[in-house]
């Protein structure tokens, strides 16, 4: 009678879908195999855990930097393991046998055969390493003082943000914070007022957006900040939302919208090979794809596509040798004939092909190739030869041009970047409209957000060093300015510091330019802590003036933040930018010197209160400049910065290693004796003995460019030695935080980090 109620009851739970306890035991874990595609490899992991109705999982793909993606589907049945994640349209079904899932793995009308073996759970680093959060929010607790504004304010997402007109301007998109820091994408009709929210933000976040045509959206999404970025579209209406490349381990770039074409878009993926991308045309309502170039050289591959308005495929430049780039264009449409042996350090960059004539190989081109500061010119491609120079600043590179589609692909305007951003008006059109912005808001940069096609409505978005972000709509026909949104209306402008450029000359003679962000208690006279701020890249990289919520930040507490465009930053002309090669962590890092030392003879700040802080290359200089000069800052903040330039060119994303070459004539080559005795000397792991100061790291786990071995090398090796290191690591992010309450966090210690090691004066700081 025993015997038969078991069976009875065994029956009963197989019925409801539950299996036995033991059973259950059995498949809670993290199983791992190794996925096949095209002969590459790619480890995977599901991590199934119980609950009390069933059973939840999450997948985790460690090539790609991604962990915790969390399953739609979890189910274990008849000692079969069925799991799905119907965003991606992915599934895999696996049968149960010891320690061992023998299965199927199912994406986008594709399988696979998978074999899954239970393991161990590992994330990314060491995990040993970072801070506690309660030692971090113990670190946060350093400065009590209650200011008028708290970290919040500064780096909380807007309400509502990036706003976007329709191709014909019935609608009006943007993005809204929900209570849980979601920012979901809304479509707003401008003639009934109805608004649909078409995009659900969830786990993953949503990195850029934008209208394919009238009735559709495009967006895209990555994995946990790992940067291999996923193409999906969706209906005006919330439906028919597809993930256009389902493609695990590839990442997907935009390259032209073909507004010609409505419901296609010319994309790149590295598809066929993770080392190089390859031009697709895409279907954006079926993500029907067809590939339009292959790149049959891997050794010397083609690195820029250049396609025209109809999307057809005029000129490509290819890498040979990892260093020299050659220049095809074809006449024909389908022969590409050589034009032009370049270097890579060459400037000939194909800004727009010249619709506005019917000879068809006139081309908007700017370059360097006849002149220090980039110029640009009117070029003909056939020929190979200038047809007009159109425009040149003496003291800075040409930057851009615009075009009207709607007046016959007329010349708008030149744009560059001095101290502040220009615009350099050039057709009658834009010269009037140019006059109106700029009579409305004086004072500010402005930049044209977005038009409808037919000019009748602009998005402006203006802003200065003092003010976040506000859009105005304007429309032509009544010429009428509308307040659209203030980005952030709780800053207040005359609460906000002044940023002012500065120009010195470095040790060397060589004029360098930057900014200086001043708290109000400077601007009295009285010397304050400053942060210096190395700016990423760092080639070709630069500070811009405009509003900056670190630099405010810090200004409110009291400190000066000072930005330095040191030797190899882009904007300043080709000299100045090669003249930083092989010297990054040697003269490079003298110019920030050197910007700190005028600063302090301006007597603006307080040479023995100087903290430095910086993220990717900026991360490396603080390491450098604790272990170059380890007297001249009181503390250093190291945000997912380099510590070893050997394991960080080991650790290249695949997409990188064409490029290994030029990285090495930027930074040093390990296979040339002196440079490699170079490498050692600037990199800092190997000169942890002479860091005296207090360091705070913060690293993003899954990290494709700065690996999180960086930063544990650094703290592995100050902790040995007894050095204390706050360290925080954000197992949800990559290279720099995207997730609200993660960047909050971030700036919260560090605040405290500086109360904690920058001597000041707290009643010079903006406070209730």
């Amino acid at each position: 009678m025993k015997t038969t109620i078991l069976k009875l009851c065994y029956a009963v739970l197989l019925f409801l879908g539950v299996t036995l306890q033991t059973n259950a035991q059995d498949i809670v874990g993290s199983w791992e195999g190794k996925l096949t595609v095209q002969n590459t490899e790619m480890l995977l992991r599901f991590n199934v855990t119980s609950e009390s109705n069933g059973f939840l999982s999450t997948m985790d793909s460690p090539s790609q930097g991604a962990t915790d993606i969390p399953m739609d589907e979890t189910t274990f049945i008849d000692n079969t393991l069925t799991i799905k994640f119907n965003q991606a349209s992915i599934k895999y079904v696996g049968t149960l046998s010891e320690n061992k899932l023998t299965g199927t793995f199912y994406q986008g009308g594709t399988e696979f055969p998978l074999l899954l073996v239970k393991t161990i759970k590992t994330l990314p680093g060491n995990t040993s390493l970072p801070s506690s959060d309660e030692d971090l929010e113990k670190l946060a607790s350093w400065n009590p003082i209650n200011y008028k504004y708290s970290v919040e304010d500064y780096f909380k997402r807007p309400k509502a943000r990036t706003f976007r007109f329709s191709p014909n301007g019935t609608y009006l998109s943007y993005r809204e914070k929900d209570e849980n820091a979601k920012n979901h994408v809304y479509v707003k009709n401008t003639e009934t007022n109805e608004i649909k929210r078409v995009i659900e933000e969830k786990e993953e976040l949503i990195r850029g957006y934008g209208w394919a045509n009238d009735n559709r959206l495009v967006y895209v999404m990555d994995k946990g900040g790992n940067e291999d970025y996923h193409l999906f579209a969706v209906d005006i209406d919330g439906e028919n939302q597809k993930e256009l490349t389902p493609f695990e381990g590839v990442k997907v770039n935009i390259l032209e919208g073909l507004k010609e074409d409505k419901n296609h878009m010319i994309i790149s993926m590295n598809k066929n090979n993770p080392q190089i991308f390859e031009p697709y045309k895409i279907n954006i309502v079926t993500g029907t794809i067809v590939q339009l170039y292959t790149n049959e050289d891997v050794a010397n591959p083609v690195n820029d596509y250049e396609f025209d308005k109809d999307g057809k495929l005029r000129g490509f430049s290819k890498l040979r040798n990892g260093v020299n780039v050659d220049l095809y264009y074809t006449l024909d449409g389908e022969n590409y004939e050589l034009k032009k042996e370049l270097s890579w350090k060459d400037n000939f960059s194909i800004s727009s092909f010249n619709y506005a004539t019917e000879y068809p190989h006139d081309a908007y081109v700017i370059s360097n190739l006849e002149s220090d500061k980039a110029q640009i010119y009117l070029y003909d491609l056939k020929e190979d030869k200038v047809i007009e120079k159109l425009f040149s600043n003496e003291n800075y590179d040409a930057s851009g041009l615009s075009l009207s589609r709607k007046r016959g692909y007329e010349m708008d305007y030149f744009s560059y970047e001095g101290e502040k951003s220009n615009i350099i008006p050039v057709s009658d059109y834009y010269k009037k409209l140019h006059k109106k912005i700029k009579g409305k808001f004086p004072n500010y940069n402005y930049s044209i957000a977005d038009v409808t096609d037919d000019e009748s409505k602009y998005l402006i978005f203006i802003q200065s060093d003092k003010l976040y972000g506000t859009y105005y709509a304007y429309y032509a026909l009544t010429n009428e300015f509308k307040l659209l949104y203030n980005l952030m209306p709780d800053l207040i402008e005359n609460d906000m510091a002044e940023m002012r450029p500065i120009t010195f000359k470095s040790r060397d003679g060589i004029t360098i330019h930057g900014y200086i962000t001043l708290p109000k208690e400077a601007l009295k006279g009285n010397k304050v802590p400053v942060i210096v701020n190395p700016h990423g890249g760092p080639q070709g990289i630069r500070d811009s003036w405009g509003f900056n919520p670190e630099a405010q930040l810090f200004a409110s507490r009291g400190y000066a933040t000072l930005q330095v465009n040191f030797r190899i930053s882009g904007g300043y002309g080709r000299q100045f930018l090669e003249s930083g090669f092989k010297q990054i962590g040697r003269k490079a890092m003298d110019d920030v010197e050197d910007g700190l030392k005028y600063v302090v003879d301006q007597g603006w700040v307080d040479k023995d209160n100087a903290a430095i802080y910086g993220a990717s290359h900026g991360g490396y200089a603080v390491l450098r400049g604790l272990t170059k000069t380890p007297n001249l800052y009181a503390c250093g903040v190291d945000y997912v910065g380099v510590s070893n330039i050997f394991t960080f060119f080991d650790s290249f994303p695949e997409y990188w290693k064409p490029y290994t070459e030029i990285v090495k004539e930027i930074w040093y080559d390990s296979d040339i004796p002196e440079e490699k005795a170079i490498m050692t000397e600037v990199s800092p792991v190997f000169h942890i003995d002479k860091i005296n100061k207090p360091l705070f790291v913060v690293q993003g786990a899954n990290d494709p460019r700065v690996n999180i071995d960086e930063s544990d090398q650094i703290v592995e090796g100050l902790r040995a030695k007894g050095f204390e290191v706050p360290y925080m690591v954000k197992y949800d992010e990559g290279h720099g935080f995207g997730k609200e309450e993660n960047r909050i966090a971030l700036y919260k210690s560090m605040m405290g980090f500086y109360a904690k090691h920058l001597k000041q004066n707290l009643k010079s700081s903006i406070k209730n």
